[in-house]
């Protein structure tokens, strides 16, 4: 299984990061994007046939899933190796509808992409077995429905957890509990206080919640490009004192 980060910029793709974007890949299944924010549709190209895929969404704010209408025309319309069978897709419950208005001709109409991607809504703890792993939703604390995401390899037992995006929450324990790598948010940068409930995680909570739950490594995702990115990370050592990491496009980890 390899993680490969197509973009983690937060809230705003920059000109050398896409947004949230995550590529889970194996020897001999289909991968798994997980979140398709702007510019991870060219980034996955660069990686792997974009129609080999499975998709799903931490949630539907744009900048976790404004690419997915551009995949839905390459898998339709691409002249020479369009989608050859459906894949799945798992998101919150209004996924189909969200995401269908976006590639719909005209207003109020929905798209239906039952054609390319059998859907399934994110149920809170139900384990889902997606080829080589099973994904486990868990409920953030978030203005729109929005779930972390553990990852964990049938065969060999390793685990990717993802936070999404939340405030920070004990509840998140379990998501992350023991992971190899942590994917988590620091939206807030060195601090979260005084900043807007219910929204993100500062460096300081992403490193506490990545000592409660016992990570191996953090990585450090969703830092909006106008933050102290060195705050941020000095924020997150002062609480966890395991491995951190900053991620970045095109970073890859091999589990």
């Amino acid at each position: 299984m390899k993680l490969t980060i197509l973009g983690c910029s937060g809230s705003v793709p920059t000109p050398a990061n896409p947004a949230s974007g995550y590529l889970v890949s194996f020897d001999n299944a289909p991968s798994i994007v997980m979140d398709m924010g702007p510019g991870t549709l060219a980034q996955l190209q660069k990686h792997q046939d974009p129609c080999d895929a499975h998709v799903t969404f931490s949630h539907l704010h744009a900048d976790h899933c404004m690419d997915f209408p551009s995949l839905m025309v390459w898998r339709r319309f691409h002249p020479t190796a369009p989608a050859a069978a459906r894949n799945l897709c798992f998101g919150p419950a209004a996924t189909p509808v969200h995401l269908g208005r976006l590639s719909a001709d005209v207003p109020d109409e929905v798209d239906d992409f039952s054609d390319t991607f059998a859907f399934d809504n994110w149920r809170q703890g139900e384990r889902q077995l997606v080829d080589e792993v099973y994904m486990t939703p868990y409920r953030t604390i978030h203005p729109t429905e929005t779930f972390a995401l553990r990852v964990e390899h049938a065969k060999s037992g390793r685990v990717i957890a993802y936070s999404g995006d939340s405030a920070f929450t004990e509840d998140l324990i379990p998501a992350a509990q023991d992971a190899d790598i942590f994917l988590c948010e620091a939206g807030w940068g060195e601090t979260s206080e005084g900043k807007a409930p219910n929204m993100h995680m500062s460096g300081g909570e992403a490193g506490r919640l990545a000592t409660l739950a016992g990570v191996k490594k953090l990585v450090l995702v969703h830092l909006q490009p106008w933050g102290d990115r060195e705050a941020t990370v000095a924020a997150a050592r002062a609480e966890f004192d395991g491995e951190i990491v900053v991620g970045a496009p095109d970073m890859e980890f091999e589990l």
